[in-house]
């Protein structure tokens, strides 16, 4: 597995702009008034800005964006995207606990939206399981090993971060056909069931080295 450097800034931009454009259009379903939803999408899209232009500066500079404390602007980059990971965390584990109060949307996007804010969560749980093992080898001075092994669980990360877009979009697409209510709700229940097996086999997977 490649190191974290993440020393491709467009696509790491690129994927947390999905994910912006996903929190926003699913928040829509859930109730929350418009002042906390500013705050929460506020907070959400100023990480993920700070994020993307922090991997961009540090890849323009040509040094690892993560793990990296060789220098006090290194050490300084890496400290603010702790911060903004914290944030991310936070706001994530908000619309989570919202999204299991009483909703207005359908019972199908219901299932969909908690299901997949809850697999969410666990890529955040593995992102943060990188991060304190790739810090972790640093401060045992083993720099040059945090980098080439801090992105070990990416597999399992980038399947769980995609849960929270596929579903959400699975019951949007059914509620636009002529089947019941009740029908389009197995039907998710069913597709949410298999992508929590799917990620934990990669989970599984990843984790015993066999990717």
């Amino acid at each position: 597995m490649g190191p974290l450097s993440l020393r491709k800034p467009t696509t790491f931009g690129l994927s947390f702009g999905l994910t912006l454009l996903t929190i926003t259009w699913v928040s829509s379903f859930l109730r929350l008034g418009d002042r906390a939803r500013t705050v929460l999408l506020t907070l959400f899209a100023g990480a993920c800005v700070l994020e993307t232009a922090l991997v961009s500066l540090q890849a323009w500079r040509g040094v690892p964006s993560h793990f990296n404390v060789d220098t006090p602007v290194d050490a300084f980059v890496t400290q603010m995207l702790a911060a903004g990971g914290v944030t991310l965390v936070a706001v994530i584990a908000a619309l989570t606990f919202i999204s299991f109060r009483a909703a207005p949307a359908p019972a199908g996007m219901r299932v969909a939206i908690r299901t997949g804010f809850v697999i969410l969560l666990s890529a955040m749980a593995s992102g943060a399981l990188m991060i304190a093992k790739g810090m972790s080898l640093v401060f045992a001075g083993n720099p040059q090993i945090a980098y080439l092994t801090g992105g070990s669980l990416k597999p399992m990360h980038g399947v769980a971060m995609h849960a929270i877009l596929v579903l959400p979009a699975l019951a949007w697409l059914l509620s636009l056909t002529a089947w019941s209510d009740r029908r389009q709700r197995r039907v998710i229940v069913v597709a949410a069931a298999g992508y929590v097996l799917f990620a934990g086999a990669v989970a599984a997977g990843n984790l015993t080295g066999v990717f």
